[in-house]
């Protein structure tokens, strides 16, 4: 393990703790724009050519959703799980180990087995039970049990019990000293950005995207994009240790905002020369070893990195405050990431109905 881990995971520096908790609106605020994107996202499935289960499909398609779709998960599941990374070593801190297992068991743990065992469990029992007896039933959904969008919390689970595992194993050896807090560079962020291109590349040749596969029971998994969700969860920790969020040059991040805005305009880009009959390009190759998986597992860690990067950047330099109604939307927004699901579901299917 390297002195920069070890200073990001296990000695977070305090001279920089009480200013990073200070600048926190503007971290805030972007989770209120990502969770506006979920609820925009499930809206758009009933709609577009999405690859994953819905419940409601509408017969007409509008295929520049499915550009919509590819670009929104590309980037802002990972940058919910960058923003969490970097907030788990502040509990830690506070809380202690057994505080910070405490308060993610009942923020995430308690929402995951209420949706899974209080909301889907009698629904998928009263149209998929076939007259079988319900204990019966009940032991075979405990296989494989229905989170929908709650996996997200099964993995926050997962990776924070990892990090406090790693926090408790450091404590029984020496702690090297801290080395000197250097900004993120471009050349940095590239080699980023090049490895998780080729680490999503190889995941997929077996794992596509929207095959879905179950870790453990509660635990559901797209493995096309654990690389990314894994990889920015502790890249958050690190961030925390280090200052990155405060310390990124404002012309490193905006130049990465542009890279990745033009990266997420090309699957647009591509989707309206199509359906124009300009171009007979397939862009979106959700797995596979061939050439266009590789062009579009690039594609997509160009959007990932430069939106997170550019967004963190953006909203420290110009949506760094708070207002009422901003820390009102805030403090609701993993409500809504919570419940959302159940209302879009439920007005789709009364639009359905009515046309």
């Amino acid at each position: 393990m390297t002195i920069l881990e070890v200073d990001a995971v296990a000695r977070p520096r305090t001279t920089t703790a009480a200013h990073r908790t200070a600048r926190l609106a503007y971290i805030d605020n972007l989770r209120v724009l990502l969770a506006t994107l979920v609820v925009a996202h499930h809206v758009g499935q009933a709609y577009g050519p999405t690859g994953g289960d819905w419940p409601v499909f509408n017969p007409t398609r509008a295929p520049i959703l499915g550009a919509f779709f590819a670009v929104n998960a590309s980037f802002f599941m990972g940058l919910f799980f960058l923003i969490a990374g970097y907030l788990v070593p502040q509990v830690y801190e506070r809380k202690g180990a057994a505080g910070l297992l405490k308060d993610r068991l009942l923020r995430l743990g308690l929402p995951l087995l209420f949706v899974s065992l209080v909301l889907f469990l009698p629904l998928i029992y009263a149209t998929r039970g076939q007259g079988q007896a319900f204990g019966s039933f009940l032991i075979s959904y405990l296989r494989q049990p229905e989170v929908g969008h709650l996996w997200f919390a099964g993995h926050l689970l997962v990776y924070t019990g990892g990090y406090v595992l790693w926090r408790r194993r450091l404590r029984r050896g020496p702690v090297p000293e801290p080395q000197h807090l250097a900004p993120l560079r471009h050349r940095h962020i590239l080699l980023y950005v090049l490895g998780l291109a080729v680490a999503t590349f190889v995941v997929r040749i077996a794992f596509p995207i929207d095959h879905w596969v179950y870790l453990a029971p509660f635990i559901r998994a797209e493995v096309a994009h654990v690389p990314q969700y894994l990889s920015l969860f502790i890249l958050g920790i690190v961030a925390y240790g280090r200052d990155w969020l405060s310390q990124l040059p404002t012309k490193t991040g905006m130049t990465w905002l542009k890279i990745g805005l033009a990266a997420a305009a090309l699957p647009y880009a591509v989707t309206m020369l199509r359906e124009l009959g300009v171009i007979d390009l397939h862009l979106f190759a959700g797995g596979g070893l061939s050439l266009s998986a590789l062009m579009w597992s690039t594609v997509e860690a160009c959007i990932c990195v430069g939106l997170c990067v550019g967004l963190l950047t953006l909203f420290r330099e110009r949506v760094n405050h708070q207002g009422r109604l901003s820390r009102s939307l805030a403090a609701s927004s993993y409500a809504v990431y919570l419940t959302h699901f159940f209302l879009v579901v439920a007005l789709q299917m009364a639009f359905a109905a009515s046309g």
